[in-house]
């Protein structure tokens, strides 16, 4: 067990709140083109620039009940929930590591995933900005930091390296790192290519791509798999909750206001339900940057679990 300085604790939660802050920026920005140092930071509805004292993390969102101080409109609790989750990841990280590299690419790899998932749940885009200097850092970290360290020290004796030398040991991981990135990317290109063929639309843009390049760069070949699979099987129950959803909401729909007998109703409900899912853009990064933080700190666990049922 990490003996947790006080003093450094603070810093961290502090720096925390600081990235998180930075990220809710970055988040905004980002998709729209825009510049994440300036101008400085202004209310989305008015656009007046917002005082020091008003842009305090977490709790100046408080202090103002989630509103502007200057035109009362309500602002997104998104920006409280992204400042706490950058936070608690920095204090995860820093609590199992200390200050340490991996304290460091793990904080890096939870900022640029937190970023992708709720940039991706609010524009369907992914920035090259965030998934290509994601991807470059995660080959970097490699050397310095073995793939699938976490998991090592959570969980002894799961992942073994080799132990021939330190250069064979930095190799491997970045061997690990790079064929992470490329099985990630080449994957979801494929797949992406299989329904553009079979639909005639598309599925998967590049910025799933890329983003799995990130995401195997950090965590490796066999965790990367874990993630598409474990996403593709979280996309598709949300498909399928989906589908239920807004079936029951149009079956209710057409009874209430065509009259029309339950069995009559629900069958053409279906039939619009499904013509409304076919056009519905899923943002599929979501589910992989979640499976990708779930792999992180579970992946290797959940694995031993599996090999031992078989």
């Amino acid at each position: 067990m990490i003996f947790l300085d006080p003093v450094l604790t603070f810093a961290v939660f502090a720096l925390g709140l600081a990235f998180g802050s930075f990220l809710n920026v970055c988040i905004y920005r980002m998709p729209r083109d825009l510049s994440v140092v300036y101008p400085g930071s202004a209310c989305p509805h008015c656009k007046k620039p917002i005082k020091f004292y008003d842009n305090i993390p977490v709790f100046s969102w408080l202090i103002l009940r989630g509103r502007c101080r200057n035109c009362k409109a309500s602002i997104s609790p998104r920006y409280l929930l992204i400042e706490l989750l950058t936070d608690a990841i920095f204090l995860v990280c820093y609590a199992h590591f200390g200050l340490t590299i991996p304290t460091l690419k793990y904080c890096v790899f939870g900022f640029l995933i937190l970023g992708l998932i709720f940039t991706d749940a609010e524009t369907f885009l992914l920035p090259d900005k965030l998934t290509l200097p994601g991807l470059g850092l995660g080959l970097v970290f490699s050397l310095f930091v073995p793939v699938n360290d976490l998991a090592s020290q959570l969980l002894p004796g799961v992942v073994n390296l080799p132990a021939s030398s330190s250069l064979s040991a930095h190799l491997f991981s970045f061997c690990d790192s790079a064929l992470g990135a490329i099985v990630g990317a080449s994957f979801i290109y494929g797949a992406g290519a299989i329904y553009l063929r079979a639909r005639g639309v598309e599925g998967m843009g590049f910025g799933d791509v890329k983003l799995m390049a990130m995401v195997g760069a950090f965590l490796g070949i066999k965790l990367t798999i874990f993630t598409i699979f474990t996403a593709s099987i979280a996309g598709s129950l949300f498909g399928l909750w989906t589908l239920f959803a807004v079936w029951m909401k149009r079956t209710r729909r057409r009874m209430e206001r065509n009259h029309e007998p339950a069995r009559e109703a629900r069958r053409h409900a279906w039939a619009s339900a499904a013509i409304a899912l076919r056009n519905y853009q899923m943002p599929f990064g979501v589910f992989l940057g979640s499976m990708a933080m779930v792999a992180l700190f579970y992946g290797n666990q959940f694995l031993r679990w599996y090999w031992r049922m078989l």
